[in-house]
């Protein structure tokens, strides 16, 4: 049982997850100081004073607190759309790469010889 599990954990697969989820985290740190550092104060403090809202958490009616579930759904909305944002521009950017590395290469010794050929033959049909 021992070498079954040394097996699984040297498995290409599982630890190219394990790099992910620790990748994801630490991403995911950053993409959360972006919203809460940079996009709340743009964008959603001046919308929430617009309509006289002091804290969007603190929201409720009869004792049900709605105004977390729309923080939590603004905080999801707002990091999806950055997520959606940066993985548009690395897609973007990646796509550029692949247009630059696919320049025409000259043809192989193969392709030079039977269009040598062709040309050849097209000329003794003119004549």
């Amino acid at each position: 049982m021992l070498k079954e599990f040394r097996d699984f954990i040297q498995r290409g697969n599982v630890i190219d997850l394990a790099v992910a989820v620790i990748m994801g985290a630490a991403f995911g740190a950053i993409v959360a100081s972006l919203v809460t550092d940079i996009i709340t104060p743009l964008l959603l403090n001046p919308l929430m004073q617009a309509a006289n809202v002091d804290e969007l958490a603190k929201l409720s009616i009869n004792g049900i607190a709605y105004g977390n579930f729309i923080a939590a759904v603004l905080n999801f909305l707002v990091i999806a759309f950055v997520m959606f944002m940066l993985v548009r521009t690395i897609n973007h950017m990646s796509k550029k790469e692949e247009a630059k590395s696919a320049a025409p290469s000259e043809p192989s010794a193969e392709v030079k010889l039977l269009t040598d050929i062709r040309d050849l033959l097209r000329k003794q049909r003119v004549e």
